[in-house]
């Protein structure tokens, strides 16, 4: 349990890409981590293939300095949390602090509007590169790319590397 005492959020929107959400949520808890799911209400929402996700949180309720680390999942979700500025603040208040953030897939997009890509280099879907690269990013193509306090992954077959890596960076 080396993740014992460390709290995460993990965002949640409609259309989240079902295993983009679970398959990191679950290893971080299977490692000890408690982890909150947190959307614009504390409601239920229905990922991109019909698999709930009952939110914890609503944003209003949560403090970046309640927490270790942040994990945004893709799917359509990232499309529609960028536009939170609540989210949007969170993020780049773990920025600040160097705490974990990890995204996958479109996930990107929060990072990009939250303004914290310059010169960071990671990776997301090729589909959003130009805009990563846009926001700043030296974008690359792959499985997982770690620096310094952020984790990119592509999409979910690179699911295991992701997940290892941010519970491996939040175990730090």
């Amino acid at each position: 349990m080396r993740l014992k005492g460390k709290q995460v959020v993990c965002f949640v929107e409609s259309e989240f890409e079902d295993l983009e959400l679970w398959y990191p949520v679950l290893r971080l808890r299977e490692e000890g981590a408690v982890v909150h799911l947190v959307g614009p209400k504390a409601e239920t929402y229905i990922g991109k293939y019909g698999v709930p996700c009952a939110a914890d949180k609503a944003m209003a309720d949560v403090d970046p300095a309640d927490y270790d680390g942040v994990l945004v999942p893709g799917g359509w979700a990232p499309d529609k949390l960028r536009r939170y500025p609540e989210v949007l603040s969170f993020v780049q208040a773990m920025h600040e602090a160097k705490k974990p953030i990890g995204h996958i897939c479109h996930a990107g997009w929060v990072l990009a509007s939250a303004k914290i890509l310059k010169g960071v280099t990671t990776t997301s879907t090729p589909g959003i590169k130009d805009d990563m690269e846009n926001a700043g990013a030296i974008w690359v193509d792959q499985e997982v790319v770690v620096d310094g306090h952020i984790v990119g992954s592509r999409r979910p077959p690179d699911l295991p590397a992701y997940a290892k890596a941010f519970a491996d960076l939040l175990a730090e």
